[in-house]
């Protein structure tokens, strides 16, 4: 049965085209198929959504990663998306022929690769032990923020960067289930409106389980959004989330612009009918992973 593994690796990088196509050319010069990529210059964040085999996806993230450490400098890096490193967050996802136990393996194979290159490795979701460190968790800030799991390695294997590379911060590395991450742009309200509504449809604010979601501003774009990552889109339908947030923006005298979705549609934003409704900009069936992963795996790939 043919293998199939997604990566999602978000990089600090969202100004500059080229760095994304760099990034985009790594993972197909090892034989993966490239989904999508997004930038957003406020986010000063990019994201690059790839499908492949383990060993494709597993070479095609060492050289990503390369690219983030060749070019961007962490250190001049201002935008309003919370960060540790270059390359940020990088997620492995089975999709096909291939169960979590042997994701695991790869992200952490991935993760000892990484580490040699000087950059430190924070384990989270399911990769993490204990199991289900969160983003969150490791970007916080002072005393709280956990050691790295790995360190960063010279040339030689000795450990030289136990927090931060000087200019590529450090990376996390996990291993999850299909998610939704999605932007929803929202107007007519304070900033401290929209980190009510927020604060209150967010998991640890007693609202969906599995929702994190901050308020932000915009500033280039001129826009004002709820940025989202839904963990669990089976158990908690997209519909139920944006219609919670559509009532409580107009309640406060705002409105509901639109939905963006960063990288993949999972399935349950297949029907062209919730595409409308939450009005996904750039929706299209090609934008759906189960359409393009049975198109891969129906093609022979892998």
């Amino acid at each position: 049965m043919i293998q199939v593994v997604e990566a999602v690796p978000n990089f600090s990088e969202g100004r500059d085209p080229a760095f994304v196509a760099a990034a985009a050319d790594a993972f197909a010069a090892t034989g993966c198929e490239v989904l999508h990529t997004t930038l957003d210059p406020d986010h000063h964040r990019s994201v690059v959504t790839v499908i492949g085999s383990p060993g494709a996806v597993e070479r095609g993230s060492l050289a990503a990663a390369e690219v983030a450490l060749e070019r961007i400098d962490l250190q001049r890096h201002r935008g309003v998306h919370p960060r540790v490193g270059a390359l940020d967050v990088l997620p492995f996802v089975p999709l096909h022929g291939i169960d979590m136990a042997a994701v695991v393996p790869l992200a952490r194979r991935v993760a000892h690769r990484i580490a040699r290159l000087g950059i430190p490795v924070h384990f989270y979701a399911r990769a993490s032990r204990p199991f289900g460190r969160t983003l969150a968790a490791i970007r916080r800030s002072g005393p709280g923020r956990p050691e790295a799991d790995l360190p960063g390695l010279d040339g030689d294997g000795r450990p030289v960067h136990t927090r931060a590379h000087p200019t590529a911060g450090a990376t996390c590395i996990g291993a999850r289930d299909v998610l939704l991450a999605w932007n929803v742009d929202v107007e007519g309200l304070s900033l401290e409106s929209a980190r009510e509504i927020a604060a209150r449809i967010r998991e640890v604010g007693g609202g969906f389980p599995g929702l994190r979601a901050l308020a932000l501003r915009l500033p280039r774009q001129q826009r004002m959004q709820i940025s989202m990552n839904l963990e669990d889109p089976i158990g908690t339908h997209p519909t139920e989330v944006f219609r919670a947030i559509k009532r409580r923006v107009r309640r406060m005298g705002g409105a509901v612009q639109g939905t963006e979705v960063i990288g993949m549609c999972p399935d349950q934003l297949a029907d062209p009918a919730i595409a409308r409704e939450m009005r996904i900009r750039d929706w299209s069936e090609n934008r759906v992973l189960g359409h393009r992963l049975r198109a891969f795996v129906g093609g022979g790939n892998g």
